[in-house]
């Protein structure tokens, strides 16, 4: 079928469509039907499709987001994620994804506190920082949950032996914007690979390892929340990311901590890094700015196809 069943299909949509989901679902259903004819998929092929799709929803519960996973392997997450970013960037902390093991609710723990639950081995590590505004000011009451795995490479929801919620951990910035915690020093571990997103791996012939790197979600009222995940230096996997999430400006080093941070915390790594939040008028500004950048490089782009 040709273009015209295309346009059929797209203005087959109501009156009741709104003006943006018109424009998304026209561009999405267009795109879908130009990668069926040009790639000529057949319908044993499509059924495959909806198969693996399926598949996706069955395997995604509280604990495993497949969807997610598929997304990140298809480097979709990371690309949305620099697009949101690209339209909001006002001089804040760099964003990457949140990954599919997000869980809402963690501990709360007092300035200085440990998500370390139970000794599994690794790297403690004392990490702090600053929360801040884009001008520098301090966020008092800014909370911060934060995840990793255990040295195992697994988060605590994939591993019965861990207690519920270990290795992950809410803090609130005190007056001066300051935060506290101990930490393991994180390790690569490699994607789940028993499933849809697995598979999408084997296909393309590629290897399901994350460099080593601790989540953040940084929360105010009033204030752009931020996801964002630090990266170790020294890991081998920070060029080679299987999920495509790393940037520069998100990869840190953990120095050896000092004597005094040694005896007083008992930590063998230290780990500084400083967050400034935009207002949520400020992301608001940006994203209205760039749009209308956008808008007028098309509308001139239109006018000298005119011309032409």
């Amino acid at each position: 079928m040709d273009q015209q069943f295309t346009e059929m299909v797209i203005a087959a949509m109501g009156s009741k469509t709104t003006p943006k989901m018109r424009r998304i679902l026209g561009s999405l259903i267009q795109h879908i039907h130009d990668f069926s004819r040009e790639n000529q998929i057949t319908v044993e092929e499509w059924m495959a499709g909806v198969d693996f799709i399926n598949r996706i929803g069955q395997m995604s519960d509280e604990r495993r987001n497949e969807g997610i996973l598929v997304s990140d392997v298809f480097g979709l997450e990371s690309l949305v994620d620099s697009i949101t970013y690209h339209l909001e960037a006002h001089d804040h902390t760099s964003t990457a994804i949140i990954g599919p093991f997000y869980r809402p609710n963690s501990p709360k723990y007092p300035y200085g506190g440990s998500i370390i639950q139970k000794e599994l081995g690794g790297q403690k590590t004392w990490v702090h920082g600053r929360v801040t505004d884009t001008q520098g000011n301090p966020l008092e009451g800014a909370e911060l949950e934060v995840w990793h795995t255990a040295p195992n490479g697994l988060y605590e929801q994939q591993d019965p032996d861990q207690p519920d919620y270990n290795l992950r951990g809410t803090f609130t910035a005190d007056k001066n914007g300051d935060y506290a915690y101990i930490a393991l020093r994180p390790t690569n571990y490699p994607i789940p690979y028993d499933g849809p997103a697995g598979d999408l791996l084997q296909l393309m012939d590629r290897h399901p390892y994350r460099p080593s790197h601790i989540h953040w979600r940084v929360t105010k009222s009033g204030f752009r929340s931020l996801i964002t995940q630090i990266y170790d230096s020294d890991c081998e996997y920070v060029k080679n990311d299987s999920v495509f999430a790393v940037k520069p400006e998100l990869v840190v080093h953990f120095k050896p901590a000092s004597e005094e941070i040694k005896s007083k915390y008992g930590v063998e790594f230290d780990l500084e890094y400083n967050i400034a939040l935009p207002t949520e008028a400020q992301a608001h500004a940006q994203v209205e700015k760039r749009l209308a950048e956008q808008k007028a490089l098309e509308e001139e782009l239109h006018a000298k196809a005119q011309i032409k």
